[in-house]
């Protein structure tokens, strides 16, 4: 029996067996490309071009970021050298600047928090709360608590609708109590730095921003 012999073309996703063109569907079985509708064909190959630029653009932006920060950090280990100091604030946010002042870059730290298990009993603290009155405002309140607590399919809150709570001014102990353990029920789960670039035509024209989405690099 004569061995098969397999030869890939990742770029155009064909697949060459004994000398014969064949495409993988989605099933992963093996189709011959004359039996596949020219439509179908023409779908792949714009896919697989786009893609490509796709992935090249995704890389370039990846190294371009790379290369902002290595930049952006000697300048500062420069600036510490020099003052003693690092630059930016306590979270790590910082700004600069051309001379002339119509060129910016800014490097922002944002934290994604969640919420631990205090949360859950900032709730039950809430719910006892909310038990023991019958205010004309209690309807709304309760809505709103409702909202806030709600998870979503990855059962996580929505930490807008959470912050929303803690700004409500009830001077019961029970809710003072709750707004203490939502507080300290919160953790940052991760940070994410972006860089951001603007320019300006004139000191007395607004920033505009430079667009280049790194967020995903």
């Amino acid at each position: 029996m004569d061995a098969i012999i397999l030869e890939e073309r990742p770029d155009t996703g064909i697949t060459v067996v004994k000398g014969k063109d064949y495409m993988t569907d989605a099933r992963g079985s093996l189709v011959p490309v004359e039996l596949i509708k020219p439509a179908d064909k023409l779908e792949d190959e714009v896919v697989r071009k786009v893609i490509g630029f796709a992935g090249d653009i995704s890389a370039q932006i990846a190294r371009f970021r790379l290369h902002c920060m290595e930049d952006l950090d000697g300048f500062d280990g420069l600036l510490e050298q020099e003052y003693g100091a690092k630059k930016g604030g306590a979270k790590g946010n910082r700004t600069y600047q051309s001379f002339d002042g119509l060129l910016k870059v800014q490097v922002a730290i944002n934290d994604f928090e969640e919420y631990g298990p205090q949360l859950q009993t900032a709730k039950a603290l809430i719910v006892e709360y909310l038990n023991e009155i019958t205010s004309d405002s209690s309807a709304e309140i309760r809505a709103l608590i409702t909202k806030a607590f709600n998870t979503d399919k990855a059962g996580k809150v929505d930490r807008s609708e959470i912050q929303k709570l803690t700004k409500l001014q009830i001077d019961d102990p029970r809710w003072k109590e709750a707004m203490r353990a939502i507080e300290e029920a919160k953790r940052i789960n991760y940070s994410k730095q972006y860089i951001r670039f603007y320019q300006r035509a004139s000191l007395n024209h607004q920033w505009v921003p430079i667009t280049v989405d790194m967020a995903k690099a």
